[in-house]
């Protein structure tokens, strides 16, 4: 068995990360983790992605808000949080905190306002490779640096790119520095670069309209000049995410699909960019089901139950134990992965999802249990 356990990742780090393939759980497990924190006392943030219209209402969370949301006092009671713990919630909205983002390490006022007021930026920034995994992790970071919460949780996007921040201002600079784009940015004024770019104008000014190319240029251009603030400010946030201060937990579900993905990430976070990997946490499963009875002939007897029903019951229950067995095997599989300084977790399957705070502090109860 691993020498870790969820419960003390929560009690010591001062990060979390929950990574995984869509559909597998992430933002349950991660605003359960974060019930666990303020449980403790800690002052708890969980940073979401998407949750679920119900879970959201449940933990006050809305698009577009420029700040986290803290549970009331009667919410946190509900969930069993009382003395010094308090639980704030977050859903990213990757264009506040990329305006958030050029406010903070724009060089100038003027610059920060021309920025945010092109429209070419508030409509490219999304599609930008990295741009949005960056940006939400320096909201994160920034929390964590200035002391207000004790913990934060973070429900990465669910997508393979999800741990590509560390590398995004690199990614992002490649993007501005095609050869395409280089004719939008200010350098070599040489002739035949010069007259290059002239000609290019004039195919864009046709093809958009000149109001639009100028848009264009300014926007790479002001954008150039943000990414060197923010590729210097990226090694700093780099050495704090391979620190012993913050753990990445692999969330998963028995489903094949999900399982491959667990693979990759764990392959991305250990082998390749030396990432703290705290464990799995195979959710939606049965291993920790207690198996029961299963019904046979000797359970039927006298009981005056048709031979056919009985035949349809053990076939069900067979089913299900077989799936026990199948979904006790994947934890022995993850545990022996995790090592012996990580963990490997299961939590069972809720009918309905986790999408209020009483099935989240079910799960929260799981999760910071010392059991498999």
């Amino acid at each position: 068995m691993s020498g870790s356990s969820i419960a003390q990742l929560i009690a010591e780090k001062r990060v979390i990360v929950c990574c995984g393939a869509g559909g597998v759980g992430k933002t349950s497990v991660a605003a359960a983790l974060a019930v666990s924190g303020a449980r403790l006392g800690r002052k708890v943030l969980v940073v979401t992605i998407d949750p679920s219209r119900r879970l959201a209402e449940s933990l006050g969370v809305e698009p577009h808000a420029p700040e986290p949301v803290e549970l009331a006092a009667d919410r946190l009671k509900d969930i069993s949080v009382n003395g010094r713990g308090a639980l704030g919630a977050w859903m990213l909205d990757p264009q506040v905190i990329s305006e958030n983002v050029v406010r903070r390490f724009a060089s100038d006022p003027a610059q920060r306002e021309r920025l945010l007021g092109n429209r070419i930026f508030r409509n490219v920034t999304a599609m930008i490779a990295g741009m949005q995994e960056y940006t939400a992790v320096q909201a994160m970071y920034e929390f964590v640096q200035s002391g207000r919460y004790d913990l934060v949780l973070l429900d990465t996007p669910p997508s393979r790119n999800a741990l590509h921040f560390l590398e995004a201002p690199r990614r992002i600079a490649r993007f501005i520095d095609g050869r395409v784009f280089r004719f939008f940015l200010p350098g070599d004024k040489g002739i035949v670069k010069r007259n290059a770019s002239k000609a290019i104008n004039r195919v864009m000014d046709i093809a958009l309209g000149e109001s639009t190319r100028e848009e264009l240029m300014t926007f790479f251009s002001l954008f150039a000049e943000l990414l060197k603030r923010l590729n210097s400010n990226a090694e700093e946030m780099r050495q704090f995410f391979r620190s012993s201060e913050v753990s990445f937990l692999v969330v998963t579900s028995p489903a094949r699909e999900a399982l491959e993905e667990t693979r990759y990430f764990e392959r991305r976070a250990r082998d390749e960019l030396k990432l703290s990997l705290g464990g799995f946490v195979l959710n939606r499963s049965l291993a920790s089901s207690d198996a029961g009875v299963f019904p046979d002939k000797e359970f039927f007897a006298d009981s005056g139950v048709s031979v056919a029903a009985q035949d349809e019951v053990a076939r069900w229950a067979n089913r299900e134990q077989r799936l026990i067995e199948c979904h006790r095997a994947l934890l022995a599989e993850l545990d022996a992965r995790a090592g012996a300084e990580s963990v490997a977790k299961a939590v069972p399957f809720f009918r309905g999802g986790v999408s209020d705070l009483r099935t989240l502090a079910l799960l929260a109860d799981h999760l910071g249990s010392e059991t498999g």
